[in-house]
């Protein structure tokens, strides 16, 4: 998910929308690894709800995209929750200045995850082509109905078509099938991903010509209203 969240943030500001991302994972930060900002980090989202630095504080803009910026809700160290009306109180200061505010959140189901879904009007579920994960994503998909988020897109991560073709992992169409819900993105598997992450750097802006990238970037121009076909990875 994190992955997935620093590519598609950087290809929406790429293309011109003021983009924040926001870590959720309180505790367990890691997207500001993958954005290579984690020295950057001075202050947090908690900090501004305890009225210890100002918003501008907390915010890091990211300098090699003017467009994109990211905001940690708390530090590694954190002992303390955030809570649905903070994050909620958090998001309201901050909406009118951005045009996408992506929120990666914690994995499984518990109170970070419930907390950090609180704000969102739709939601983004990342999986991969494994029975384990897509039993995962059913239940995340119910819990996000439940709560009133409507609009759900899928996005089918780390797709290995040899390995399809072979009938070793599940086909685009069986994901699709049994999750119903409208596939926005298929990004292939690539060692080029593990790399620019060890390095801070999203793919996108990494290699941006490779499939992965490629596929990263017209996610994220579906997501924002265009028609764009999706890649034929059978060659």
């Amino acid at each position: 998910k994190t992955t997935t969240t620093s590519n598609i943030g950087m290809s929406l500001a790429r293309l011109g929308h003021p983009t924040l991302l926001i870590d959720a994972d309180v505790g367990l930060r890691n997207l500001d690894l993958l954005l290579g900002l984690e020295n950057r980090i001075i202050y947090t989202g908690l900090e501004v709800l305890n009225e210890t630095c100002r918003l501008e504080q907390a915010i890091i803009k990211d300098k090699r995209q003017p467009k994109l910026s990211f905001l940690p809700l708390s530090s590694n160290r954190a002992k303390v929750a955030i809570t649905s009306d903070q994050i909620n109180k958090l998001i309201e200061f901050i909406k009118a200045d951005y045009e996408y505010i992506l929120i990666d959140s914690p994995a499984g189901i518990d109170n970070g995850f419930q907390t950090a879904i609180e704000c969102a009007n739709e939601a983004i579920v990342v999986v991969t082509p494994e029975v384990p994960s897509i039993r995962d994503a059913d239940r995340v998909i119910g819990i996000l109905m439940s709560k009133g988020i409507e609009k759900i897109n899928l996005i089918i991560n780390r797709i290995r078509p040899n390995m399809v073709r072979t009938d070793d992992m599940m086909s685009i169409e069986d994901v699709t099938n049994i999750l119903g819900i409208d596939l926005v993105g298929v990004i292939p598997d690539s060692e080029k991903i593990i790399i620019a992450s060890n390095r801070g750097d999203p793919i996108v802006l990494e290699d941006k010509n490779c499939l992965p990238a490629i596929a990263f970037q017209s996610t994220a121009r579906r997501l924002n209203g265009e028609e764009v076909n999706f890649l034929n990875l059978d060659n």
